[in-house]
């Protein structure tokens, strides 16, 4: 299908709790085209952080398939998987994730040591990722000299640095209160009106509502409502 970026069908995932088994996902299906924002609402323990590890290539399912960019994905061994990662993917947690010894521009340019960028093409990718997110003037402060909502900022400025296919957020605005939180969407919803494909997982029906598309999920399986 035109401009399809993500198309899973019938995947599953269980796990064997020494005979028994336990099923995580249930034949789930979902597909993503180019500039969609998704919501993927639902409790603890519904399923939505394994699909989350499913989606970002951090977990393979055990039936199913999968394809990102039109590459299948259970056909790729670890290193392609790696690249895939840091290549389609742009990660955002609910703990930010950033490194405390670092400033902000550093924690930008990771993955882009990682892809192989020169010191001088990384240095200034981050920095105009940065200004992007409203840090210009932060860059050089390291993570316990910012406020959550910037410390946030930064994280997503390091997702979108490598200029990932889709930016995948895990209870983005989890850590944060609420004035913050609604902020950090407003630059989703920004960043979306450029054309970028966002998913993000919450427990948060409110959080859920600045999706263009709410897919709900209890005990494994998926059910779609139009936000």
């Amino acid at each position: 299908m035109a401009g399809q970026i993500l198309n899973m069908q019938n995947i599953s995932k269980s796990y064997f709790l020494g005979d028994e088994e336990q099923v995580v996902l249930q034949n789930v299906s979902l597909t993503v085209k180019k500039g969609d924002f998704i919501a993927i609402l639902g409790p603890s323990g519904s399923g939505k952080s394994t699909l989350m590890n499913m989606i970002g290539c951090l977990d393979s399912p055990s039936s199913g398939d999968y394809s990102l960019s039109g590459q299948k994905v259970d056909e790729l061994d670890e290193s392609e998987l790696a690249a895939i990662r840091n290549k389609e993917i742009g990660f955002v947690f609910q703990q930010f994730q950033l490194l405390p010894r670092l400033s902000a521009r550093q924690n930008v340019e990771l993955p882009l040591i990682y892809a192989g960028i020169s010191e001088k093409d990384r240095k200034k990718r981050a920095e105009e990722m940065l200004e992007r997110v409203g840090l210009a003037e932060k860059m050089d402060n390291r993570p316990n000299q910012l406020s959550g909502g910037q410390q946030q900022r930064v994280a997503i400025a390091r997702a979108m640095v490598t200029e990932p296919t889709i930016l995948l957020a895990d209870e983005p605005t989890g850590a944060l209160d609420q004035r913050t939180g609604q902020q950090i969407m407003e630059l989703f919803h920004e960043i979306n009106k450029e054309g970028k494909s966002i998913i993000m997982i919450t427990h948060d029906q409110d959080i859920a509502r600045n999706a263009d598309r709410i897919v709900h999920i209890l005990d494994g399986r998926l059910r779609e409502e139009h936000a």
